[in-house]
């Protein structure tokens, strides 16, 4: 007996599909689907953008983008939940569409359920590290924490875990900081 293959889903097939309210996400040609996220979920990305919203106003290295799509190659193709991407960068990548490669920084909230934690943790995290995203953040509403990894040696590893009396930096953004308690 042999084992079914499914077909590979690339981008194209991903841009070709009807839109049904629905997140579709690819990563190595498995389609990964999400439901619309809750009021908290949304509350959180609003947060994270405003905080690097108004940071960017004020010093302009470049732009933050709320839920865009980011093809990394054929087989992967995301949207995270915040983008930031440089200005050397938004030449290369932003084609006023979608972005085409690796964002400087990705951040994205855990939906409720294991199989989401997993994707957000292990999938996405595995994918955006391949193709060279310099900082992932990753938000837990639920415990209200932010995992902070950064590229090293081809790998994103886990740099911090911050809590509510934690302050929010990256080297990416010289000077920004935000509590934790901002966010949640």
């Amino acid at each position: 007996m042999s084992a079914q293959v499914l077909p590979l889903i690339t981008a194209a097939d991903l841009e070709a599909m009807p839109d049904d309210g629905k997140t579709y996400e690819i990563f190595e040609g498995e389609l990964f689907m999400s439901r619309a996220p809750n009021l908290s979920h949304q509350n959180t990305i609003g947060n994270f953008y405003f905080q690097l919203r108004g940071f960017l106003l004020r010093v302009p290295l470049g732009q933050v983008f709320f839920t865009p799509g980011v093809i990394f190659d054929d087989l992967n193709s995301a949207i995270p939940d915040v983008a930031f991407v440089t200005n050397e960068s938004m030449f290369i990548v932003a084609d006023g569409k979608h972005i085409h490669g690796a964002p400087e920084l990705l951040i994205e909230v855990i939906s409720p359920g294991a199989e989401n934690r997993r994707r957000d943790q292990v999938v996405k995290r595995q994918t955006y590290a391949k193709f060279g995203v310099k900082e992932y953040w990753i938000a837990d509403a639920e415990n209200r924490t932010i995992e902070v990894y950064r590229l090293r040696d081809g790998l994103l590893d886990l740099i911090a875990i911050l809590t509510a009396r934690d302050e929010l930096t990256t080297p990416l953004l010289p000077d920004f900081s935000c509590r934790v308690t901002d966010i949640f």
